[in-house]
């Protein structure tokens, strides 16, 4: 549609949660931040809607891939105050948003804690309040949980997250590059949005060559994938069911010794 003579792109739903989009717009900017991808231009934030710039749509080239994956280790490495909540959650007093799911995002004192805390054992009781995930699945999540300290990996500062990098939130403009949309940014481990790039596929290895290039991964990274991937499995079994329940299953049992 067009506002006051320009093409814009707007959000809104009826459900739309409290502070939702106030919390996205926060979200754009912040990752916008270091100036190395791509954020659509807020145009206006409400409670019920958000006003974004268009971006014409396209297909992501060669350079374009090359470019995310710079420009996500460039974000990355821009870091954020803490694991969890960058500040600007706590400002509008709205807690994380996946999807249509809310969890908490209190700062932790560390990685590990964080993502056992306010992530797995919070999706694991709601999965297993809705019935998306069975006694043994949610035991194995508990089980990963008392191990995380000795799965995470080498200890690394906090970095600037996008939160939800499948590959429909990378959005391609008309000359290919690349956009981030629809975030649910917060400080956590880099590799988390590597991980989520590779779950739904669509995203070439070029992207993740060119970030290595830049800022390698610590050791052992391939092991921490399906770790990584846990929180998003368990996201699509609470919102989608079907086959994610196994596949979230699935990830946990890897780790659970």
């Amino acid at each position: 549609m067009r506002l006051r003579g320009r093409d814009v792109f707007v959000k809104t739903r009826a459900d739309a949660g409290e502070g939702e989009y106030e919390l996205e717009a926060a979200g754009l900017r912040w990752l916008a931040e270091p100036d190395a991808l791509r954020t659509p231009e807020v145009i206006e934030a409400a409670e019920d809607y958000l006003v974004l710039e268009w971006v014409a749509p396209g297909v992501l080239d060669e350079d374009g891939e090359e470019e995310l994956g710079r420009g996500l280790a460039a974000i990355h490495r821009a870091g954020a105050p803490s694991f969890g909540d960058p500040g600007f959650g706590e400002q509008l007093g709205v807690s994380a948003r996946i999807g249509s799911l809310r969890l908490p995002n209190e700062p932790a004192a560390d990685w590990p804690e964080f993502y056992a805390q306010r992530r797995l054992l919070p999706l694991a009781r709601i999965a297993r309040e809705r019935d998306a995930l069975g006694e043994q699945g949610v035991a194995a999540v508990e089980r990963v949980c008392a191990r995380i300290v000795d799965l995470a990996g080498p200890a690394e500062p906090p970095a600037r997250l996008h939160g939800d990098l499948w590959s429909g939130n990378v959005h391609a403009d008309a000359d290919g590059r690349p956009w981030l949309i629809d975030p649910s940014a917060y400080g956590g481990h880099r590799e988390v949005d590597l991980a989520m790039l590779r779950l739904f596929g669509a995203v070439r290895e070029r992207v993740f060559a060119a970030y290595e290039e830049l800022t390698p991964l610590a050791h052992g990274w391939r092991d921490r994938v399906g770790l990584w991937q846990l929180q998003p499995l368990l996201v699509h079994a609470v919102l989608f069911g079907g086959g994610y329940r196994a596949a979230a299953e699935r990830a946990a049992r890897q780790y659970v010794g």
